[in-house]
């Protein structure tokens, strides 16, 4: 998959990583890129077509696919992470409506779309979709479960020739992780490693170090034997999505 001469939906395109994937989209000379967010875009750019896009709203998603003509690649990136203490349901739900949900009708939208071009989906995912850090127990939770559902539409496309790669970001210096006073990976390098690592054909891509740290031994590990393993039991004319 490289990028240029693609067209490429990203989601949360307005700030922090999403910002940063736009304009690696650009420098690598993608065709078009259509920038979702739910406020202005900054970004100006001839090839950039921005959208209103709130993935909470199934109707909103549907508006904006179809202002779309064809599509390589998604990258669902929004999502939020908020403190809480799982005292309650309503940090869980409102994580799982974004970064669970939100990315389900999202692809379920745009599929038609990857599946003419064999193109490709990039789920945004997290270190804490394999440890929770217990600060933020119920981000972990909605990642954790995007995760599930990456690999699930992995092996449920695969007879399709549509590719499913999840990212597992460590730190990031962006708004999410502000008060964390830890190391992290700038936006532009992880936007750099997200299409690295979409260019190399990998499916889980680790873009940055704290990420990277643990590759190896999760590419090599049970967990992933595991996946390749039940990824057998998917029939060739498995319906998705519909």
């Amino acid at each position: 998959m490289n990028i240029e001469k693609k067209t490429v939906l990203i989601t949360g395109a307005s700030r922090g990583i999403g910002r940063a994937l736009v304009n690696e989209a650009l420098r690598r000379g993608a065709k078009r890129v259509y920038a979702g967010t739910r406020s202005a875009l900054q970004n100006t750019h001839d090839r950039v077509t921005p959208l209103m896009l709130d993935v909470t709203s199934v109707s909103e998603i549907q508006r904006a696919v179809e202002e779309i003509d064809t599509l390589d690649v998604l990258i669902n990136n929004a999502g939020i992470a908020l403190y809480d203490d799982l005292s309650g349901l309503d940090a869980i739900e409102q994580h799982l409506a974004v970064n669970l949900f939100g990315t389900f009708h999202v692809t379920r939208a745009a599929l038609p779309l990857l599946q003419r071009s064999k193109g490709a989906i990039v789920n945004n995912l997290s270190l804490m979709a394999l440890a929770p850090l217990p600060v933020v127990p119920a981000y972990a939770i909605s990642k954790a479960a995007a995760f599930n559902m990456t690999q699930s539409l992995r092996a449920l496309l695969a007879g399709q020739g549509v590719t499913v790669h999840g990212v597992f970001l460590g730190p990031v210096d962006t708004d999410m992780t502000r008060g964390f006073e830890i190391p992290k990976a700038s936006p532009e390098s992880v936007a750099v490693g997200i299409f690295d690592g979409l260019e190399n054909g990998e499916e889980d891509i680790f873009p940055d170090p704290a990420s990277q740290s643990i590759a190896g031994g999760w590419r090599t590990g049970v967990a992933k034997a595991f996946e390749r393993q039940y990824a057998g039991f998917v029939p060739a004319t498995a319906a998705v999505l519909r």
